[in-house]
């Protein structure tokens, strides 16, 4: 028998490392202690690396893990339909510290919300003038025909002047105009701050975006991670605490001041009498009575309250921030724990930017959905897109909430319907405003609250029967997402019926 034997390298690497690949790894024999040092740092930084590479695919299974025990709401609806006011009473449910953080930061909106319906009032005048419209001139008697004739919605009443003409109109109207300039001046710096310098192509006229975090840089600070606190932090986690160091009793703190909002603050104690002049005026009057001049009920909200907000040291309400308006650009998220039963759940909620050149950043977010809440103002059957004045906005409405029912991604989704603003519904339909006006298939209907509503929700309905292959059920609420006490109760029956579709896709119930 002819015995054969093995190279003496294979068989060497074979008894001493019992690894044959480790020949190939082995420093050559002429290594110098120079090139030694540097090939172990090498091999040092590669492992550190390879350990990083590790235990960020170990977080990341744990997270994601942890991800599909979370419960993931969208906010969806068109722009102006109340998602980030039902955003903020989520916050004032479940976070309330963060939005006690963010308090002052609203100032700027708010005296935005001045300064815009104040530009658009005179060039409303400037359009338009003060010649009467005959074909209006019953809307006009209606409102301004009798002494202490209040304007319906507006909480404000006026007498008209036997001395009014146009040509005193006129001087008075200049004159305010330009007692009025730097709050006119004040605006466009408004909304350079608000908007980061971002501007948004077929957004509408006069409309200011903000991205997710937009409150730091009304205290001028850089972008930085949000402190965690007991809350849980939102606004998309780079919000940055802001922290009224020396603040006393009135929040105010001397180190974290906003420039540009107390300089406005004083702009506008001077200006108070002259906005309120200005929203009161007859030919502004005329020109609402005559719906030359819609403004929306934010606008309205803040006028009639012009001498409060105006006043030294003004710190916003919490209805105040509710009614503050701002549209969002993009997606925020923001982040909650939620407990019921003794138990805690993580809620994402998606705040999303409704105007139609946004509605693309929010299939990335459809995919592993919980849960939907659709926001639809049964109000605007009278308004029309800004994007687009031919497309009326509950028709918008309604072919926006056919493509959520159908959509494939969504179909295990639970889903919630919000017809909101009724209040203001309520407050049109008071003053006459007729529905089959703008809305046609109307008819004769009673042009009544509860038809209206009952009209508008049958719609909504039909929409979702002919669009539900997986016989989900609809579930429907009729709200005015600024009345806190009501929303938030409305919020609990939505979060216990989350919960119940929740725990049963869990395998818990």
């Amino acid at each position: 028998m002819i015995r054969t034997s093995r190279p003496p390298s294979v068989h060497s690497t074979n008894t001493e490392t019992g690894d044959p690949f480790a020949v190939l790894l082995r420093p050559p024999a002429t290594e110098t202690d120079h090139e030694r040092v540097l090939r172990l740092q090498r091999e040092a930084d590669a492992k550190r690396v390879n350990d990083s590479i590790d235990e960020q695919i170990r977080l990341d299974r744990e997270r994601y893990k942890k991800s599909k025990q979370d419960v993931k709401l969208l906010l969806l609806g068109q722009a102006e339909s109340g998602k980030s006011t039902l955003q903020k009473q989520f916050q004032l449910m479940y976070n309330p510290n963060s939005l006690e953080e963010e308090r002052l930061s609203w100032r700027t909106v708010i005296y935005y919300n001045i300064a815009r319906p104040v530009r658009r009032i005179l060039d409303t005048l400037d359009l338009y003038g003060d010649e009467p419209d005959l074909d209006d001139d019953d809307a006009f008697t209606a409102i301004s025909g009798s002494p202490g004739s209040r304007l319906a919605g507006s909480g404000q009443s006026f007498e008209p002047s036997s001395s009014f003409s146009p040509a005193s109109a006129d001087t008075q109207l200049a004159a305010l105009r330009a007692r009025l300039s730097p709050l006119l001046s004040a605006e466009l710096s408004l909304a350079e701050r608000l908007s980061g310098g971002v501007n948004v192509s077929g957004s509408g006229k006069g409309s200011i975006f903000v991205r997710s975090g937009w409150q730091a840089r009304t205290f001028g600070m850089a972008f930085g991670k949000a402190r965690t606190n007991s809350g849980r932090a939102s606004i998309d986690q780079r919000r940055p605490s802001v922290d009224y160091g020396g603040q006393g009793a009135d929040g105010q703190g001397e180190s974290e001041k906003d420039k540009l909002a107390e300089e406005v603050g004083k702009i506008l104690i001077e200006c108070q009498d002259d906005v309120r002049e200005l929203w009161q005026h007859p030919s502004v009057q005329r020109l609402r009575a005559r719906r030359k001049l819609k403004l929306e009920e934010w606008a309205e909200y803040f006028l009639n309250s012009i001498s409060r907000v105006s006043s030294p040291g003004y710190i916003p309400t919490t209805d105040d921030i509710l009614h503050a308006r701002i549209q969002t650009m993009g997606v925020a998220e923001h982040i909650f724990d939620v407990s019921l039963h003794g138990r805690t759940v993580t809620w994402h909620l998606f705040d999303v930017g409704g105007a139609r050149g946004q509605r693309h950043t929010w299939v990335p977010y459809f995919d592993d959905a919980t849960a939907i809440i659709f926001v639809a103002p049964v109000s605007a059957f009278d308004q029309y897109l800004d994007e687009d004045p031919r497309t009326n906005r509950v028709d918008d409405s309604l072919q926006l909430f056919k493509q959520i029912c159908s959509n494939p991604l969504l179909k295990n989704a639970h889903l919630v319907l919000f017809l909101n603003k009724t209040d203001i519904l309520h407050a049109k339909l008071a003053r006459g405003v007729n529905v089959k006006k703008y809305i046609t298939s109307y008819g004769d209907r009673p042009n009544e609250f509860d038809a209206v509503v009952n009209y508008f929700r049958a719609h909504f309905t039909q929409v979702h029967k002919r669009n539900n292959e997986n016989n989900r059920v609809l579930y429907t609420h009729l709200t005015s997402v600024v009345d806190t006490k009501t929303t938030q109760s409305i919020i609990t029956n939505v979060r216990d019926s989350i919960f119940r579709g929740y725990l049963k896709s869990a395998a818990l119930v």
